[in-house]
């Protein structure tokens, strides 16, 4: 078998060993129900109880105020959603603060809660060049009425990160009793301390997967009390906020991946960090590649480029024969015809956009595997231009 170069890291990270050591006594046998009283069901509520706690102190937060869920998607539609109905409770009119540059999980969530309620007004938040929020923008359209202001921590394509304490204070401080934060963290977990560039925000996202855990969990934290309803009822799991029996050997696979994540995340993002740039700086030589935000606060693991006069379905075929994995947009969007919404917000004109290619690493990532990407792109870009 060909040698495989995984650059696709923000789509879905490999599997920790760690993660899979963890999970393997809960895959098989009796797993108790963690609601139960008998014997198996105390060891599988002990089970998540202490992964429960792993993910509070990953988030810096209490471990009562840790909801876990399915995954960043429905982390994300219960903090959108959940909020935007508590709110409608106690005002005629709610309306919800997001920027254009938040994955489709945040946006659809918005759009779709505000298409079915009338006393519900969604509106988009400006970005500039980078994609970075304008927080201008966000004081202009902050008022009396607005129940959420929902930023990601970083850009799930482009890597870019957001001004999270001054999103805050706007929601704080230019709304009467203040607006609920909320932030998608999950490009951002693998990357950077939760616990202190999130501090400020009410409700923090992330999933399992994108930190080498499994595919089928996630967690919406809380900072203390919320306002929250419940989108998925039916019982008293999760604090009430979210009807279901927890799948006991996700959260464990959850907390192994969050605590592997915290041990090695300084050598992680120092390493990825060298890499990014040789890759950067190599890609910028080749003849229509532009790098996307590159004066803009990164996180390490993205190298996203644009290439002129070319497209990202030829491109990422001809990486994929070479033993590439990389993708166009967010890995909800690869393979489909459509721009980036990303781009788009940032003004990148559609020839160009057409051209995105994302390249994402991780922990396992090493510097022979940065080497031959380099060597097998210039091919690539050369070849398709007709220069080689």
């Amino acid at each position: 078998m060909s040698e495989i170069l995984y650059f696709d890291h923000a789509a879905s990270a490999p599997r920790r060993p760690e993660v899979a050591e963890a999970m393997a006594p809960w895959q098989t046998g009796i797993v108790g129900n963690p609601s139960g009283s008998h014997k198996a069901a105390r060891l599988a509520r002990t089970a998540v109880e202490e992964s429960r706690d792993a993910v509070a102190e990953f988030i810096g937060a209490k471990p009562g105020d840790v909801i876990f869920t399915a995954g960043g998607t429905e982390s994300c539609h219960l903090a959108v959603v959940g909020v935007t109905h508590a709110h409608r409770k106690t005002h005629e009119q709610t309306n919800i603060l997001i920027s254009p540059v938040e994955h489709h999980a945040v946006i659809a969530a918005a759009e779709q809660i505000a298409d079915h309620f009338a006393d519900v007004e969604l509106r988009f938040v400006d970005v500039d060049a980078d994609g970075v929020v304008e927080i201008d923008s966000l004081w202009k359209n902050v008022d009396f009425n607005t129940a959420l202001v929902s930023v990601m921590t970083a850009n799930n394509e482009t890597g870019v990160c957001q001004p999270l304490d001054a999103v805050s204070a706007v929601a704080k401080g230019g709304v009467p009793g203040g607006a609920v934060t909320h932030t998608d963290a999950v490009a951002a977990a693998p990357w950077l301390d939760l616990s202190v560039v999130t501090s400020t925000i009410d409700l923090i996202s992330i999933c399992g997967h994108k930190l080498g855990g499994p595919v089928n969990v996630g967690a919406l934290i809380s900072r203390g009390p919320v306002a929250l309803n419940a989108v998925v009822p039916g019982g008293e799991q999760e604090r009430g906020k979210r009807g279901g029996t927890v799948d006991v050997a996700a959260v464990v696979g959850l907390a192994a991946a969050v605590r592997a994540t915290a041990a090695d995340r300084i050598e992680t993002y120092e390493r990825v960090t060298d890499f990014q740039t040789r890759l950067s700086n190599a890609l910028s030589l080749l003849p229509g590649v532009m790098v996307t935000a590159r004066g803009a606060s990164l996180l390490p693991g993205h190298v996203h480029v644009t290439v002129d006069g070319l497209a990202s379905d030829e491109m990422l075929f001809m990486l994929d024969q070479s033993g590439v994995c990389a993708s166009a947009a967010s890995s909800c969007s690869s393979g489909a015809a459509v721009a980036s919404h990303v781009l788009a917000a940032m003004d990148v004109p559609a020839v160009r956009a057409k051209g995105a290619i994302r390249f994402t690493m991780g922990a396992e990532t090493t510097a022979h595997e940065v080497t031959e990407l380099i060597r097998i792109f210039s091919g690539v870009v050369h070849q398709l231009r007709g220069d080689a």
